[in-house]
């Protein structure tokens, strides 16, 4: 039975009243209430209601048919609301406030103040001048963008006489097309702005095609449910980021070229783009930096700034605190731009080639928030995994394209496919080096249960963030290591499992447990790895990850047993693997700065020689731990060579795709060496050993573009890492010139 009646409509009233009609102002405070009390037929007899507190609460929702025709002040604040555009029923609310509510962010306050006209005060700040901005200055320009897309894109893609199903067709891919290339204002505003971008395309939909559906009728479609909703796009933090990005009208289509290491063709020079370098506003500062980087390069590039009229009122960053969000709000700028071109690739004729269209070029994670840092490095890059938020989910934004990553002070989330910074968090005195995914299930205050997504990230304090990312919130750290962490990664079997990698030559499994609604949570350390040398990469092992971890280290390859079952808290390496020196002889002492795993048993890691990277088989070279028992070294089974740069610096990762049975890995003269292994890895399955002594040669080699700003090359690139999404859609270049590069597969 609902918790709100008759008598406490009556007795709740302020003041007291003896008929519902009557009542003026309703405290329906602090009751513990659910969606499902709030009876509609109830409610709909307070027609003179005006000012009504549903105030600490535990509503998730508010139902969309309340009829409270005068209602003019509303307060929901400390519930667990998800969404605000139930709000348009009250059209002549003139006070909000919804502080507190976890899941509402800036973009929920732009949906407010464009859905409630007459709106004045929101969460006690006036925003009478920014919301005339957002209801009309806004609406302009998207307005103007989004028809410009439709003149430029589809309108050619209607004939003359076109049946409902093409209409239908159209329509669905506009709203889609739509959604994703159209932008406008700082990209903390992306979700609210792919809201806005619907709507006007529907209502464009809707005039343009309206007469001529009447020659072929058809009742007018709406997208598919599933397509109704738009994922949480959480607010930045307020700092300026520049940003390198094609411009989406003047992309083609660029192969990378194929060939082996010592031939590869240079770019040609046919034509050339223009790359956008504009400053953002981005997200809040938690914490903040300056160490000294694990490689000193002397890399510099000097960009000649101009300024440019943009033509276009942005409305400034967002901070956590919604006082200052909506006051710097109210100050629209115009930002300004650099130009830079980029000279593309020549397309080859192989049919192994991947076609890969450069995207963008991000300088995001700048010290100071400079924009003529080029000395940034930027280390790790790991996509989000894919989650399903119920109702909230986008089918835009349904694939894994968004990725953290991580360099310097910063840890950024971007979309891949728009390039828009959809956060930044900042830490002082931090270098972050390594970030993380996890999905936990959590439990909201009224016992419901929800996944989110966390990412941990850590660096060269040694201490892991644990960042609750729908939330837009750090909510707690791990003090780890004494020393830096230079790599970590989480068990894909359970999802509190946390291996950090130290510079104090210690890798530790923690249980990060689970935050409850306030966001306590307790960590504990399970085991602790000895490690004869700095550990540089780890990777549990796809065929048993909840029994062995595998460690590439500045003296070796080691692996531990990990098992949980074993009394052990303190264990040494169980294997030390040895592969062949430049003589040819085996040795367990080289640096293992790359490694990863192309499929359950293939493993794939550099450099024991220089121009040279080895695939050999976990099981062949674990069978012979049988037969030595007493002998902690084995012989790796190698069963491949790939050929790649003869440079001798060091931390240049690799990575691999295991569902496209690819590996990629950088190289000091900012290339990309992509290697294509599917038509290998069947005859490697039932060899013992080597099968060839001939070097595999990259598939194909993408080389850096010769980006400029003013005239001015861009040099001296280095490819720290090379990271694809799991099913090869996009792949990313981290550079050690704080440029994070993005091309995506045609």
């Amino acid at each position: 039975m609902s918790k709100v009646t008759t008598e406490l409509l009556l007795e709740r009233a302020v003041p007291r009243s003896t008929r519902l009609r009557k009542i003026e102002t309703l405290n329906l405070s602090k009751l513990q209430l659910r969606a499902g009390d709030l009876d509609p037929r109830l409610f709909s007899r307070l027609r003179h209601l005006q000012n009504l507190d549903l105030s600490d609460n535990a509503l998730e929702k508010l139902p969309t048919n309340l009829s409270l025709p005068g209602l003019r002040i509303l307060n929901c604040s400390n519930n667990q609301l998800e969404d605000v555009t139930a709000l348009k029923q009250f059209p002549l609310l003139e006070e909000l406030n919804y502080e507190n509510n976890v899941y509402l962010t800036t973009n929920d306050d732009y949906k407010v103040m464009f859905l409630l006209q007459n709106l004045r005060l929101l969460n006690g700040k006036d925003i009478t001048k920014l919301a005339n901005h957002v209801r009309v200055v806004n609406s302009r320009e998207l307005t103007s963008k989004v028809t410009a897309h439709w003149e430029k894109n589809f309108r050619s893609q209607l004939p003359e006489k076109f049946s409902a199903e093409h209409v239908k067709f159209i329509k669905k891919k506009f709203l889609k097309s739509a959604q994703t290339h159209v932008i406008y204002g700082p990209s903390s505003l992306s979700e609210f702005t792919r809201w806005r971008v619907k709507m006007i395309a529907e209502e464009l939909l809707a005039s343009l095609l309206g007469q001529e559906e009447n020659t072929n009728p058809e009742p007018q479609e709406r997208v598919e449910a599933n397509e109704e909703e738009t994922t949480e796009n959480p607010r930045e933090v307020g700092e300026d980021i520049a940003q390198v990005t094609l411009i989406p009208s003047k992309r083609r289509g660029h192969h990378s070229t194929a060939g082996s290491a010592s031939k590869r063709p240079r770019s040609q020079c046919t034509t050339e783009e223009e790359v956008v370098l504009s400053p953002k506003k981005s997200s809040q500062s938690q914490d903040e930096p300056t160490p000294d980087k694990p490689r000193a390069l002397n890399q510099q590039a000097k960009v000649a700034e101009e300024s440019h009229r943009n033509g276009e009122q942005l409305g400034k960053g967002q901070s956590h605190r919604r006082a200052s969000q909506l006051a710097e709000e109210q100050k629209s700028q115009e930002q300004d731009k650099r130009v830079l071109s980029i000279t593309p690739i020549k397309d080859l004729d192989d049919k192994d080639v991947v076609a890969l269209e450069p995207l963008h070029f991000l300088q995001c994670h700048s010290k100071g928030n400079s924009r003529e840092d080029f000395k940034t490095q930027l280390w790790s890059c790991v996509f989000e995994p894919p989650l399903d938020c119920g109702t909230r989910k986008d089918p835009v934004m349904s694939t894994s394209r968004t990725m953290a990553t991580c360099g310097g002070e910063a840890v950024c989330l971007i979309d891949c496919e728009t390039g828009i910074v959809l956060k930044k968090y900042k830490v002082a005195a931090e270098e972050f080096f390594t970030v993380a995914w996890t999905t936990l299930t959590m439990v909201t205050n009224d016992g419901r249960k929800k996944k989110h997504n966390i990412l941990a990230a850590a660096g060269r304090r040694g201490i892991v963030k644990l960042i609750h990312i729908s939330a837009d919130f750090c909510y707690g750290e791990i003090k780890a290591h004494k020393k830096p962490i230079a790599t970590a990664c989480f068990s894909p079997t359970c999802e509190t499992h946390l291996f950090t990698a130290s510079y104090d030559k210690r890798i530790a499994l923690w249980d990060i447990g689970v935050p409850d609604s306030d966001y306590n949570f307790k960590a504990s350390q399970l085991m602790a790895l000895e490690v004869a040398s700095i550990p540089l990469r780890i990777a549990l092992v796809p065929s048993c990850p909840d029994q062995f971890l595998l460690a590439g280290c500045e003296e070796g390859c080691f692996a531990w047993d990990i098992r949980l079952d074993k009394p052990q808290k303190s264990r040494p390496f169980e294997v030390a693997f040895q592969f062949p020196n430049e003589e040819g002889e085996e040795t367990s002492s080289h640096r293992v700065d790359g490694l990863a795993f192309l499929n359950k048993d293939v493993v794939v890691s550099k450099s024991s020689k220089s121009g040279s990277i080895y695939l050999w088989s976990w099981s062949q070279s674990l069978e012979a731990r049988e037969k030595r028992q007493s002998q902690k070294a084995l012989p790796a089974v190698i069963l491949a060579e790939l050929e790649w740069s003869t440079t001798d610096l060091p931390y240049l990762t690799l990575s691999t795709c295991p569902a496209a049975e690819y590996v990629f890995c950088g190289d000091e003269k900012g290339s990309v060496w992509m290697y294509n292994l599917s038509k290998r890895s069947a005859a490697w399955r039932t060899s013992k050993g080597k099968c060839s002594d001939k070097r595999i040669a990259p598939t194909q080699i993408l080389e850096w573009p010769e980006l400029r700003a003013n005239g001015e090359l861009l040099t001296e690139v280095l490819i720290n890492n090379v990271v694809t999404d799991p099913t090869f859609t996009y792949l990313v270049a981290l550079t050690g010139v704080n440029i994070a590069a993005i091309w995506k597969k045609t």
